[in-house]
């Protein structure tokens, strides 16, 4: 396969797992030639063109020829210099690495991480809270992320891959759109009575099994085992954290249950407070479950040898 090809599948793939409707996607898309349309001709040229067609700012080709062919790639959760090193030396030892595919974005990806967490205000509302509340809600949250990543050196990773020319793709939302879907829809469909239950389902999927082992896998941060699961809210995509004001809302919709795959300290708090159950499915077992249902569809299309590292193992279903 071509790396362009590769990229072109993990877009269309993330638009049919995405939780938002096709029409939702489709204002998105037009909200941003709208943008590029009101920008002042000087600054038109910094526009960011792929989010003409790529709802997802944090899934690019970071570095590389998008006509190179692809046979071998090194994937991992988190990729930085010391993998893109790692990857030189296989290749040095004779297993030519093609491609090195990460998880969490990197580069101008990394950079345009805030711009994706408009999803989660179109599945709020999906969910039923008002759209007009759901997207005060997030402004402020989405705001907040823009300015922890702004001055962040997001460039490091992508400035050696070039050095090392070793091509660099990272697929975010796209994965975490399978994850989420993938769980909610089990959740939806098995109607779990009990938070050991919900576990349970999680536990037999390899990847939570793998987590398991390693310490790290699903865990009940909020309630006992034996209480009533409710209705579930999977919270696995949109970028990073929602907001934490939408807890209570959620609450009054009928949600009881929010399974989430990490959740910071501040969320945990008002999630406490809104009296909901909290199980935590596991960040790295999650982010694991989402590149491999990406991946299996991907490798329908053509081979790949698949080297696994930085906390990625390859699971085929």
């Amino acid at each position: 396969m071509k790396l362009k090809g590769i990229y072109d599948i993990i877009i269309r793939e993330g638009i049919k797992a995405d939780l938002r409707t096709r029409g939702q996607i489709q204002k998105f898309l037009r909200d941003k030639k709208k943008e590029r349309t009101k920008l002042r001709s000087s600054l038109k040229k910094f526009f960011d063109k792929e989010s003409l067609t790529n709802p997802y700012a944090d899934t690019r080709i970071l570095y590389g020829d998008p006509n190179r062919d692809i046979k071998r790639v090194m994937v991992g959760i988190d990729i930085e210099v010391g993998e893109l090193i790692l990857a030189d030396q296989l290749w040095r030892k004779g297993q030519r690495v093609d491609l090195v595919l990460a998880h969490h974005p990197e580069g101008v990806a990394l950079a345009g991480l805030d711009e994706v967490m408009a999803l989660q205000t179109d599945v709020l509302a999906n969910w039923g809270v008002d759209s007009e509340v759901a997207g005060q809600f997030m402004e402020q949250r989405i705001d907040k992320v823009s300015r922890g990543i702004h001055g962040v050196n997001h460039t490091r990773a992508v400035d050696a891959a070039r050095l090392l020319e070793i091509p660099l793709l990272c697929c975010h939302t796209p994965a975490d759109n399978h994850v989420a879907r993938y769980l909610q829809r089990i959740m939806d469909t098995r109607k779990p009575k009990t938070l050991r239950q919900v576990v349970d389902i999680l536990l037999k999927e390899p990847e939570y099994r793998d987590a398991m082992v390693n310490k790290a896998g699903p865990k009940i941060l909020m309630g006992q085992p034996k209480d009533i699961a409710g209705k579930i809210f999977v919270d696995m995509t949109g970028g990073t954290e929602g907001t934490e004001n939408v807890y209570g809302r959620l609450s009054q919709l009928g949600v009881k249950t929010y399974l989430g795959m990490h959740l910071s300290d501040s969320h945990y708090q008002r999630l406490k407070s809104e009296h909901m159950n909290l199980v935590i499915a596991g960040h790295m077992a999650s982010d694991n479950l989402g590149m491999n249902l990406l991946l299996d569809k991907i490798e329908k299309k053509g081979k790949l040898d698949i080297i696994a590292c930085s906390g990625f193992r390859r699971v085929r279903r």
